[in-house]
Order: C-alpha cells, then structure tokens, then sequence
C-alpha cells in the first residue's frame, strides 16, 4: 500500500456521495488510509457550504448525485485549487465535459487498494 503521509499528505477530505452507505464505506477506506478528517456531503448544495466554511485537502466526488452530477461541483474545485477524482458506479457512462475528461476515476465498487491508487493519481499530477 502506498504511504500517503509522505507522498500525499492529506489531511481533511470531502466526500461528495449521494448514497449513505457508499459514502461510509469511503470514509472508512480514507481513514485507514491516514486521513484524519472526513466531510460528507450528499448533493452539490451541502459540499459547496462546506466548501465555503474549510478548506480540504482533496475531493471524492461521485459523478452521479440522482438529479444532478458533480461536474459543476468540480469546476469549483478546479477554481478553488483543490485536487479531486471521480468515482463512478457499475458500468456508469457518463459522458465528462472535456476539461473534466482526464481527472482521475476510480469505480464502484472501491476499496483500499483503488482509493489509494486513485490518491497517488491525484498526487501524481
């Protein structure tokens, strides 16, 4: 397993996830992996207020959030500087915007070998 104290040191990351469940699983999979601090947000409303009380140091943010997708979300990010990947379900097209396209992406389901692999990614670039 990669050593995220020295190549990504994270702190504080924000989980964009509209499912509960889903959204704990990476919360737990973030803290083995060192992080000390997890915000969940399930709709793009909740992260954006978030946002704006605290900085993070990385995003995951699911591409579909049942009405809405995350991309407008990550253009905020993408402002604010703030490195983010994408985790998409099972057999997900989503079709990116163009600037979005190279993020990187992990799939449902994740585990603690893909959401460090996908933190490394982030590290990476």
């Amino acid at each position: 397993m990669p050593d995220l104290e020295t190549s990504f040191p994270i702190k504080r990351v924000l989980v964009l996830e509209d499912n509960f469940i889903i959204a704990m699983e990476a919360e737990d999979i973030l803290r083995t992996l060192g992080v000390e601090h997890v915000d969940i947000a399930t709709n793009a409303a909740q992260a954006r207020g978030l946002l704006d009380e605290q900085a993070f140091d990385f995003a995951l943010l699911d591409v579909n959030l049942g009405n809405e997708t995350s991309f407008d979300f990550a253009d905020l990010l993408t402002a604010r500087m703030t490195p983010f990947g994408f985790v998409t379900g099972y057999g997900e097209s989503a079709v990116f915007p163009a600037e979005l396209r190279d993020r990187p992406r992990i799939t449902k389901p994740f585990n603690e070998v893909s959401m460090g692999q996908l933190l490394q990614s982030v590290a990476a670039s």
